[in-house]
């Protein structure tokens, strides 16, 4: 149902915010607590989640949870945030990206989303971990975090009605989701350098992309995958491979490949960041050859 149908102030709305694919941003040190750059990339960030925030109350939102789905997951400052949104702030989240996603919610969107590893034009390309994740599967077809975080939103029944980041993001976007609204904030020419739109302008454009996308509320379905789900990782290392091999339930593929099944998605999202944990620890352990 439209926005206006359901009545004013009845609306749910979940944002998943990212920070590579927001507004102004393309230098990793941007995205890293106590890089240069940090700090304002985090008001960046916050200035794109609010954009996004704003559209959703005019389109007659009464509620928008706003969860932190980047790195240390600590990055969107509450003192700039909206004062109508509330913040899901901090590790440890089962869900990770998708943390605080149900069924009471009517729609979705994901702000300062990225291109999934190994799109050439997608700025800071890449799927879950910078360096440590060669490739993601999803039952079998490649995956990025546009899709993982769909499918997991699929799952509780909400649909993903926006999508915001660089012009990589959207046609994935869109050849996922299909008429899903997307805003591009910058369009890649290699995976650390951009053409940027200003933030006033590309936060308009968030904003009316919002809007624009709750008032037709009825064109979007869940992006549902039939059970059961498998996840496959491809790592750059035999020994991230072997190690998170070790989790029960986790299969081998191949020497750096390994997949997992259930029938619970929730479980392909917890495990996603017990795998990032493992690998992190691994390829700061090995050196050079790790």
């Amino acid at each position: 149902m439209g926005a206006a149908a359901m009545g004013a102030g009845t609306m749910k709305v979940y944002l998943s915010v990212d920070m590579e694919g927001v507004t102004g941003l393309t230098d990793p040190e941007e995205m890293h607590a106590g890089k240069r750059g940090y700090d304002r990339g985090c008001e960046l960030m916050t200035a794109d989640a609010n954009a996004a925030v704003e559209g959703a109350f005019a389109a007659g939102a009464g509620t928008v949870l706003v969860n932190d789905a980047h790195g240390s997951t600590k990055n969107l400052r509450i003192d700039l945030l909206d004062p109508r949104a509330t913040l899901i702030r901090g590790p440890g989240k089962a869900q990770r990206m998708a943390q605080g996603v149900d069924g009471s919610f009517q729609a979705a969107g994901f702000v300062g989303y990225h291109a999934r590893a190994g799109v050439p034009h997608g700025v800071l390309n890449h799927t879950w971990m910078g360096k440590e994740i060669q490739n993601v599967y999803l039952n079998g077809e490649v995956c990025g975090e546009t899709r993982l975080v769909a499918a997991c939103a699929g799952f509780h029944g909400v649909p993903v009605v926006l999508v915001t980041g660089d012009e990589a993001v959207g046609e994935e976007a869109r050849e996922l989701l299909g008429d899903v609204e997307t805003v591009a904030v910058k369009k890649g020419i290699d995976k650390f350098s951009a053409e940027l739109l200003p933030p006033s302008v590309a936060q308009g454009r968030i904003r009316e992309g919002m809007v624009r996308a709750l008032n037709r509320l009825t064109d979007f379905t869940p992006y549902r995958l039939a059970p059961p789900y498998t996840l496959g990782v491809e790592w750059n290392s035999t020994a991230i491979a072997a190690a998170v091999a070790l989790v029960p339930g986790v299969k081998t593929a191949g020497a750096r490949h390994i997949e997992f099944t259930t029938d619970d998605f929730t479980q392909i999202m917890a495990l996603l960041g017990i795998f990032a944990t493992i690998g992190g620890q691994v390829a700061c352990g090995s050196g050079p050859y790790g």
